[in-house]
């Protein structure tokens, strides 16, 4: 499966941007579709994930209640709505999946990677 990520960009604190992804064909429905975060010079950090019949979402507690995922599983396409931006969530953004049942928000734990999108909150 491949999986494309856009939406990134420039935003000032407290604004919002919309990050999608994009599968290259269907998944089943068990598996789950993860969103994380890196800073040059630092591990890459979970952020969000949701199963694909969207039976459930975890955050990561930096992001609870200003970001949500979602999903629309005719477009194939996963979701990060980011809002209330600070400084600290400027990273590139990745999207990911995990081809198997049970939630998880480590990095290792997810086979396939799109390509990252920048997100800049300018303070």
């Amino acid at each position: 499966v491949q999986l494309q990520a856009y939406g990134g960009g420039v935003v000032q604190a407290g604004g919002s941007l919309r990050l999608s992804c994009t599968a290259s064909e269907r998944t089943f429905s068990s598996h789950i579709m993860g969103w994380f975060r890196q800073v040059v010079g630092k591990e890459r950090e979970f952020v969000a994930a949701i199963r694909w019949n969207g039976a459930g979402t975890i955050y990561a507690d930096s992001v609870k209640g200003r970001f949500t995922i979602s999903r629309d599983n005719a477009k194939n396409t996963v979701y990060l709505q980011m809002n209330s931006l600070k400084a600290d969530d400027t990273a590139v953004y990745y999207c990911a999946l995990r081809s198997a049942i049970g939630m998880s928000t480590s990095s290792r734990d997810f086979g396939s990677w799109g390509q990252g999108t920048q997100v800049t909150v300018s303070s």
